[in-house]
């Protein structure tokens, strides 16, 4: 039996077939009633939508790539549950990635998906990624890209971020506040680009208290646990902090394993312990974690957003001689802190 169509769904109702049409796509310009008998007719004669035909005939796919370091940090996936509601609720399908740190798979996952044609891409960057040119070189096939978290420096491009400098400016000043003037930082690789800004927050932080900054309480670690393992140990045997933070999800429970292993062992005094962290059991753990919250879902939904509302204004084709692409746009999210220990 040959698939019903939407001319032979149109000549049963005695509808034209672009009303039926957007029917099916819950257009706004068909009224609510109609809308439900094409609706009900379609399902009653088992109605398979043609995607295929219709992203050939509309050059589009409605599928986002989303490309991602890691699937498994909560950040991550509370990013990736923003994205995929804010998507679904626009009509269009993601197609998840995760690069593993590394800058040659993330390099093969874009070309994979600009192949695919997908409509858009919204990336957060490897750690081992230096510059985007594997990504800018499909601008001139009309792929249109939003960075987010992880993002390059360049101003010419949309990016989605959270207050990295005011977020680690708050936890530093609350711990001086607190007493504490020798306070480590742990953070990314330094070419990426949250990590200047995060060691930029923590050294006004000092400098606004009248404390020296002190590179030896600065360590930058990879994303292997042992690196953060070994760092904890150095400052813990050598400099004895009053406190520490720790700037990545992924980095503040392998720092917090070790710094947990060292106050067992009565290596170091119980001190505060600060992470930029989403997890959502901080509180319980012994001695809990102080937070510095990212608004993981939003900056996916916005990110989304953003993506969709670029690619549906490059679709009008009444502009005339006004810009197809509107200007780049940076979205900076704030950060806050919950306290879950004090000493």
């Amino acid at each position: 039996m040959a698939d019903v169509t939407i001319k032979d769904i149109a000549t049963a109702l005695g509808m034209a077939a672009s009303t039926v049409s957007r029917a099916l796509r819950g257009s706004y310009e068909i009224n609510e009633k109609t809308r439900a008998r094409v609706e009900e007719y379609a399902q009653k004669v088992n109605y398979r939508r043609n995607t295929v035909a219709q992203s050939l005939r509309e050059k589009r796919t409605r599928a986002l790539g989303v490309v991602v370091p890691e699937i498994s940090n909560n950040f991550f996936s509370e990013v990736i549950n923003g994205i995929e509601d804010e998507a679904f609720t626009r009509g269009y399908q993601v197609m998840i990635f995760q690069t593993h740190e590394s800058f040659e798979r993330e390099k093969q996952t874009v070309q994979q998906l600009y192949e695919r044609r997908v409509d858009g891409l919204l990336i957060s960057l490897s750690g081992q990624t230096t510059d985007i040119e594997h990504i800018s070189r499909y601008k001139k096939d009309d792929l249109s890209v939003i960075y987010f978290d992880r993002v390059p420096e360049d101003e010419n491009v949309d990016k989605v971020v959270v207050d990295s400098f005011e977020g680690v400016y708050q936890a530093a000043t609350w711990m001086i506040q607190n007493g504490k003037r020798k306070i480590a930082l742990l953070t990314s690789p330094p070419d990426i680009y949250i990590t200047k800004k995060r060691l930029a927050g923590y050294a006004k932080a000092l400098e606004d208290n009248g404390i020296d900054y002190d590179e030896k309480l600065i360590k930058y670690c990879g994303f292997e646990p042992w690196e953060a393992h070994d760092a904890i140990k150095d400052l813990v045997k050598n400099h004895q902090p009053e406190g520490f933070i720790t700037c990545a999800d992924r980095l503040t429970i392998d720092s917090y394993e070790e710094f947990k292993k060292q106050l067992t062992a009565g290596n170091t005094p119980l001190v505060p312990f600060f992470g930029f962290t989403n997890i959502n059991v901080a509180h319980l753990l012994d001695p809990p974690i102080n937070a510095i919250v990212q608004p993981a879902y939003e900056m996916g939904s916005r990110a989304a957003k953003l993506l969709i509302d670029k690619l549906e204004y490059n679709d009008r084709k009444h502009l005339g001689n006004r810009r197809t692409v509107p200007l780049p746009v940076e979205e900076k999210l704030k950060t806050h802190l919950v306290i879950n220990f004090t000493t």
